[in-house]
């Protein structure tokens, strides 16, 4: 496997700083995995995945988010992300993909996105989705209603009161308390990621990880989720794109199932060809943590091996 990150200039002057991970020189690549990372926390947490993707074949591309990781910079400035972040962090996405095109034009290219990466990519596939051999939603949910509402009422008014670098422990408290409560007596605030405490106390323990977030970031993200199931967006989506959805079925950020359930009925109803959905029992929010996850990296391998086959 070799390492080689760089970085891209995006459209508001913002050094996005992206990993890079390829198969051994001499080994032929199979495809392209582009993955879009979750909130608060980075790119470089999915390097043991994208080891295993390159030693099977694959090219792996993963940048950190404006406001995330290295593109933030001082773990200080994480939680900010700028104008527009949401739609921002999906031109940065869209930005990836275009370099990635440039470098590899002729392997096929799957997007993986996992918890607000997964959002991200619930609206790249609106916009772009036709560049892509298929997508990967991880830890994901159909995000929608009056409490998405709510949330964008709070954070606006927080917004305007506080300014838009102003960290809102109301509204990451709001967002995330919830989260531990079927898990309860807990160990940490973080344990429904993941039932392996040891992956639980690296994230606790990473300086870029579990940051309280910005009234304009939660204020760009609610609004920026609420538009996701526009009738016109989701009617742009191409009809035989692969969608695989993986979740585990104690996820609380998917509503302990009912969210990727959803998901996938929301899609056949639009006409997808092709949409798999993959609940790990007992698993909870990143399955790529799991104490299972060798199991999910090899179905993973094995869905990105069946569409290879059809080239």
């Amino acid at each position: 496997m070799i390492r080689s990150d760089f970085t891209l200039k995006n459209d508001d002057g913002i050094e996005v700083y992206v990993y890079k991970w390829s198969p051994d020189a001499g080994v032929l690549p199979r495809g392209v995995v582009q993955i879009a990372h979750g909130m608060a926390e980075h790119a470089g947490r999915y390097g043991r995945f994208a080891d295993f993707l390159a030693n099977n074949g694959y090219i792996v591309y993963a940048n950190d988010h404006r406001g995330h990781g290295r593109t933030a910079g001082d773990p200080e400035a994480a939680g900010y992300l700028g104008r527009d972040g949401f739609f921002g962090m999906a031109r940065d996405m869209k930005l990836l993909t275009d370099r990635i095109k440039a470098e590899e034009p002729d392997l096929p290219l799957y997007l993986f996105g996992h918890s607000m990466g997964s959002f991200l990519a619930q609206y790249y596939i609106t916009k772009w989705g036709g560049g892509l051999k298929g997508v990967i939603l991880s830890g994901s949910n159909l995000q929608k209603g009056p409490v998405l509402k709510a949330g964008i009422i709070i954070a606006g008014l927080q917004r305007l009161l506080l300014g838009d670098r102003k960290r809102s422990k109301l509204l990451n408290s709001l967002s995330f308390d919830s989260f531990n409560k079927r898990f309860r007596p807990v160990r940490t605030p973080f344990d429904w990621l993941s039932r392996d405490t040891a992956e639980v106390d690296r994230y606790v323990a990473d300086p870029y990880c579990g940051a309280v977030f910005t009234t304009s970031f939660f204020h760009d993200f609610f609004k920026g989720l609420d538009g996701l199931y526009d009738k016109a967006a989701l009617e742009a989506i191409p009809k035989d794109l692969p969608v695989l959805i993986l979740s585990g079925d104690m996820d609380p950020v998917g509503g302990f199932g009912k969210g990727p359930r959803l998901l996938e009925k929301l899609y056949h109803s639009l006409g997808l060809l092709d949409v798999t959905l993959k609940l790990y029992t007992d698993g909870r929010h990143e399955m790529l943590n799991e104490i299972n996850r060798d199991e999910v990296m090899k179905d993973i391998l094995g869905w990105l091996g069946k569409y290879e086959r059809l080239l």
